[in-house]
C-alpha cells in the first residue's frame, strides 16, 4: 500500500541519492547531499533499502523506527544494504552496475492489540501491513510487499515472520508475543 508520505518526485530523488551514495562508497569517494532537498527528508521516518540483481535479493537493511531524519537514514542503510547485510558478501563495483534499488518509507509501527490470537487474522491485511514480532529477546520484521511477492496468506505471513525472528512458526499465537504493524510507501527503480 502506498501510504502517501512522499511525492513520486521525492521518492525518485531518494532513489538517486541512494544509488549515488552507494557508488561513491564503492569508489572510495565522499558523497555530498544535494543542497535543495525537500523538507520531508529532514523528518524522522523509518526506512528500508532493498537491493536486487535480476529480481534476486542482494541486500536489505533498514530502520523500522523513525530514529533519524529520512535523508540520514537512507544514507546509512543504503551502504549497509550494499556491504553489511550478513546474508551476502559485500557488493562489488562490478555488481553495482546490475542492481536495482527499492526504498520503503515506513509509518511508525503500532502495536496490534488482541484478546485472542485469532483476532490477528482480521486486524492484519496482506499487502497493506508490514509486521514486526517481538518475543523475549527475539525480533523479526517483514515488509508489506514480502507476502505479496511470496504469495502468502495472513497465516503464512505470520508463520514466516516468526521464522525470521528465530521463533517457532506458531509463536504469533502466544500471549507473550507482541505484534506491531506499519505501512510503507515503496519506490523502486
Amino acid at each position: 500500500m502506498q501510504c502517501g508520505l512522499l511525492t513520486e518526485k521525492e521518492g525518485n530523488l531518494l532513489l538517486k541519492i541512494a544509488r549515488d551514495n552507494i557508488r561513491c562508497y564503492l569508489e572510495n569517494k565522499d558523497y555530498q547531499i544535494p543542497e535543495d532537498i525537500p523538507s520531508i527528508f529532514r523528518e524522522k521516518l523509518g526506512v528500508f533499502v532493498t537491493l536486487n540483481i535480476n529480481n534476486n535479493l542482494r541486500g536489505c537493511i533498514g530502520y523500522p523506527e523513525p530514529y533519524k531524519p529520512l535523508i540520514d537514514a537512507v544514507l546509512d542503510v543504503s551502504i549497509a544494504a550494499a556491504v553489511n547485510d550478513p546474508r551476502f558478501m559485500p557488493l562489488t563495483l562490478d555488481e553495482f552496475q546490475n542492481i536495482t534499488i527499492e526504498i520503503s518509507v515506513l509509518t511508525k509501527p503500532t502495536k496490534v492489540i488482541v484478546k485472542d490470537y485469532n483476532e490477528y487474522l482480521d486486524k492484519l491485511e496482506v499487502g497493506v501491513d508490514g509486521l514486526i514480532i517481538e518475543s523475549d529477546y527475539n525480533r523479526g520484521l517483514l515488509l508489506p510487499q514480502v507476502p505479496i511477492e511470496q504469495n502468502w496468506d495472513i497465516e503464512e505471513f505470520l508463520e514466516n515472520l516468526c521464522y525470521k525472528a528465530g521463533l517457532a512458526s506458531d509463536a504469533w499465537m502466544s500471549a507473550t508475543t507482541d505484534i506491531f504493524k506499519f505501512q510503507a510507501q515503496i519506490f523502486q527503480e
